[in-house]
C-alpha cells in the first residue's frame, strides 16, 4: 500500500504522546525524532551512540520543542533484562508507551549467503531482528496502558521480494515482516496497531554502503520522507493495521 509523502505536520497533533524511535540518532532515524518533536510528542532517543543521540537532541531543543529522552542502548548486546529495565523506567516516568518505531538496523555485507561470515550473520540477525522482538515483547503492556498506540516496523524491498546478496539483511526484513503482521493479527482486538512501511530510496549512509556507485544527490533527504511518519503516528491513521505500507520515491 503506497502513502503520500506529501504531509503537513500539525503543532501539538502529537502533544503528550510519548513515542519511542530505535536509532534515532542518525538518517532517517534523526529525520522523524525532528518532526516527531515538531508535533508535540515526548520522544524517547534510543540508540548506541550517544554523540550522535547527543547531536540530535541538541537540534530538538534547539528548534524549541519538547525536550526529549535519550536512552543509550547496544541493541547487539542487550538482552531480555536490559527491555525489562526500559519498560519500568517507561511507566515510572510516563505510565504509557504510545508509539513504538523500530527504526535502527545494520546492513551487514553484501555477498552470497554461501560465503556469509557466521558471525556478522549472527550480528545483524540481532539487532535487526531479535532486538525488535525482545524490545516490542517488553513494550506491549506498556503499549496496552495507551488508548491509541501504534507499532512501526522500517522494512525495505528487499523484504518483500527477494533479491540475490542481500543476505542477512534481506533475510531480516523477510523476518520483520513477518512480526509485523503476526503482531498485528494477535494484537487486532486492542488498541494497539501494527505496521510495517518500506520507506524507499535516501540519502542515508545505509543506502551510500549498499549502492557505492550510484549518484545520492538522485535520492530524496530523509527528511523529505519524515513527515509521513507523524501522520503513521496520528489519529487520522488509526484504521491502518497489518499493512505493509511503501513510500514514493520522489
Amino acid at each position: 500500500m503506497e502513502i503520500s509523502t506529501n504531509y503537513s505536520i500539525t503543532k501539538d497533533e502529537l502533544k503528550n504522546k510519548v513515542i519511542l524511535v530505535t536509532g534515532a540518532n542518525r538518517g532517517f532515524g534523526r529525520a522523524m525524532t525532528l518532526d516527531l518533536a515538531k508535533a508535540g510528542a515526548n520522544i524517547i532517543m534510543l540508540g548506541r551512540d550517544l554523540d550522535s543521540l547527543e547531536t540530535t537532541y541538541d537540534e530538538v531543543l534547539d528548534l524549541g520543542y519538547q525536550e526529549p529522552i535519550l536512552y543509550p542502548l547496544d541493541l547487539e548486546g542487550a538482552t531480555p533484562e536490559h527491555y525489562e529495565q526500559l519498560q519500568k523506567n517507561i511507566l515510572d516516568n510516563f505510565g504509557q508507551l504510545d508509539g513504538l518505531i523500530h527504526n535502527a538496523s545494520i546492513i551487514g555485507t553484501m555477498m552470497p549467503i554461501e560465503q556469509y561470515d557466521i558471525k556478522l550473520w549472527y550480528s545483524t540477525m540481532q539487532i535487526n531482528v531479535n532486538a525488535p522482538f525482545m524490545l516490542t515483547q517488553a513494550l506491549i503492556p506498556v503499549l496496552n496502558k495507551s488508548s491509541d498506540a501504534r507499532v512501526l516496523f522500517l522494512s525495505s524491498s528487499v523484504g518483500r521480494v527477494a533479491k540475490a546478496y542481500w543476505g542477512a539483511y534481506g533475510v531480516s526484513k523477510f523476518a520483520i515482516e513477518g512480526i509485523s503482521k503476526t503482531l498485528s493479527e494477535e494484537l487486532e482486538k486492542t488498541n494497539i496497531k501494527v505496521n510495517s512501511i518500506d520507506p524507499g530510496r535516501m540519502r542515508t549512509e545505509m543506502r551510500r554502503t549498499a549502492y557505492p556507485a550510484e549518484n545520492a544527490d538522485n535520492n530524496p533527504l530523509p527528511d523529505t520522507k519524515s513527515p509521513v511518519i507523524v501522520y503513521l503516528m496520528s489519529k487520522k491513521a488509526k484504521k491502518l493495521n497489518g499493512e505493509q505500507l511503501v513510500l514514493p520515491n520522489v
